[in-house]
């Protein structure tokens, strides 16, 4: 049931992820938001496109179906976590249903007229911590009454994460 609950989780992330579309123009293609977001994007493609390695011994004894539905989770886990970072870097341009290109023109005439508000995009994406994000699907889970004592530790995601991607991203 926790590997449904979690891949259906990971499921509705990517696909919200999927449906943002960015038309920038010549001038805007290069600014932060933009380029955010095609950093996000590309790590979602990736993401998607990465294999899941399955152990197949064909024993099929009950300790190796317990460990095997186990590495389902973990991978399942961590797959939803990288996506829920994801979703939250690129949450700043849903917010409101406000698209993309208009949060890049309002963005651009706040920080035409508050250069001091430039650094709040850089700062917003640095508060995005492997913590916030473990905190925001455990506080969800839990509201919804989700069972998590079998869910891996943010440090088991941790170092999955590192495995896969190489870089702990």
């Amino acid at each position: 049931m926790r590997v449904a609950e979690i891949m259906n989780d990971y499921r509705n992330i990517h696909a919200f992820l999927a449906a943002i579309r960015a038309s920038p123009t010549a001038e805007e293609y290069n600014e932060e938001g933009y380029l955010v977001l095609r950093r996000c994007v590309a790590e979602a493609q990736a993401l998607l496109a990465q294999p899941f390695q399955a152990l197949n011994t064909g024993r099929g004894d009950e300790e190796h179906d317990k460990m095997h539905l186990r590495r389902i989770i973990v991978d399942a886990a961590m797959r939803r976590f990288r996506a829920q970072k994801i979703y939250l870097a690129m949450g700043k341009f849903a917010r409101g249903g406000i698209t993309v290109p208009q949060a890049a023109r309002r963005t651009r005439t706040c920080f035409a007229t508050d250069p001091q508000r430039l650094p709040s995009g850089k700062s917003e994406l640095a508060s995005i911590t492997d913590q916030r994000v473990e905190m925001s699907l455990r506080s969800t889970d839990s509201a919804a009454g989700k069972w998590l004592q079998e869910d891996p530790s943010l440090q088991h995601i941790q170092r999955m994460a590192g495995v896969v991607c190489g870089n702990g991203r």
